[in-house]
């Protein structure tokens, strides 16, 4: 019997649907604990700083919420990149944002020296703490569903409606970050303005075809658009927060003495983006090529269209 044709009885974080190992899953798998493994050296080391708790609260939620970027970038990025592989790495992600966010509420918790009574009065007399706590429950059905036997049970159609909770979900964790954020807003929006981007994508992609948005054209037209919205978006943030008029903050993202600006970090991402996207256009056609020169007159076979995997939609 044909080993590859052969579903294996037990698949681990680092195989691919026949049983064999893949590096695109091993890397995504060993590259989600590197963060909370640096946090645990780190307290080794005593570099924490004097609130341990709180650091690793920050961390552990500025973590999960680049995973959870991350888990809804697989689906544009699969088209954008033609690879389509990428979505069995969606669920080691999508379970990293859980896991991550439910250590930050635990060391929350423990900086409050796991007072239950003050952790449930804090939660609930903050805003931002309780859309972070909001987040956290949304975020939970999809872990707990997050299996492929949970799949069959529920069915294709109603798993996928779950996981559309993903969109709020996105959209109230960019909100928390930027409300929980003291000390500079450029992270957060850069988070905000890549959450937006994603969501634009999807709906995009619903109204005109993943075919048509997932082009180099459309790739970089729609990364321009959110660069210049970004650039906007900071100068309106500085306007209604501290009066600063546009035609001050504008202008610093022309200027390298003012700092990294949002902006710029977005333009970064979509040259990425792109910069990966016209890498990979090239791959098929020399490895079609190769095959070609060994076994003449046979044509290549198409890809096979990958089931999505994952705790996001």
């Amino acid at each position: 019997m044909n080993r590859s044709a052969t579903p294996a009885a037990r698949l681990y974080p680092w195989q691919d649907r026949k049983g064999d190992f893949s590096p695109l899953k091993a890397i995504v798998f060993a590259g989600v604990f590197l963060p909370g493994l640096w946090l645990v050296a780190r307290a080794m080391m005593g570099t924490l700083g004097p609130r341990q708790m709180i650091e690793i609260n920050h961390q552990t939620g500025l973590w999960a919420v680049r995973f959870l970027l991350l888990t809804l970038a697989i689906t544009p990025l699969r088209h954008v990149w033609r690879w389509p592989e990428l979505v069995f790495v969606r669920r080691t992600l999508g379970n990293a944002v859980f896991a991550y966010g439910l250590i930050h509420l635990v060391a929350y918790a423990g900086d409050l020296a796991w007072d239950v009574p003050k952790v449930i009065s804090e939660i609930f007399a903050r805003v931002y703490l309780t859309i972070g706590l909001m987040v956290l429950i949304l975020l939970t059905p999809l872990a707990i569903t997050s299996t492929n036997g949970m799949m069959k049970r529920m069915g294709g159609l109603n798993w996928r409606r779950l996981h559309h909770l993903v969109y709020p979900i996105i959209l109230l964790a960019a909100l928390h970050f930027f409300l929980q954020s003291k000390l500079g807003v450029t992270e957060p929006i850069v988070i905000t303005a890549v959450a937006i981007w994603l969501l634009t994508w999807r709906l995009l992609a619903a109204w005109l075809g993943e075919a048509r948005i997932a082009t180099l054209p459309a790739t970089l037209a729609l990364g321009a658009t959110m660069t210049v919205a970004t650039a906007f978006g900071e100068a309106l943030y500085y306007y209604l927060k501290i009066g600063v008029a546009f035609s001050r903050v504008l202008p610093t993202n022309f200027n390298p003495a003012a700092g990294i600006r949002p902006a710029w970090i977005i333009g970064g991402i979509v040259l990425a983006v792109l910069a990966v996207a016209v890498f990979r256009r090239f791959l098929p056609a020399k490895k079609s090529a190769r095959r070609s020169a060994r076994q003449p007159g046979v044509a290549a076979k198409p890809e096979a269209s990958s089931q999505p995997q994952g705790n996001a939609a």
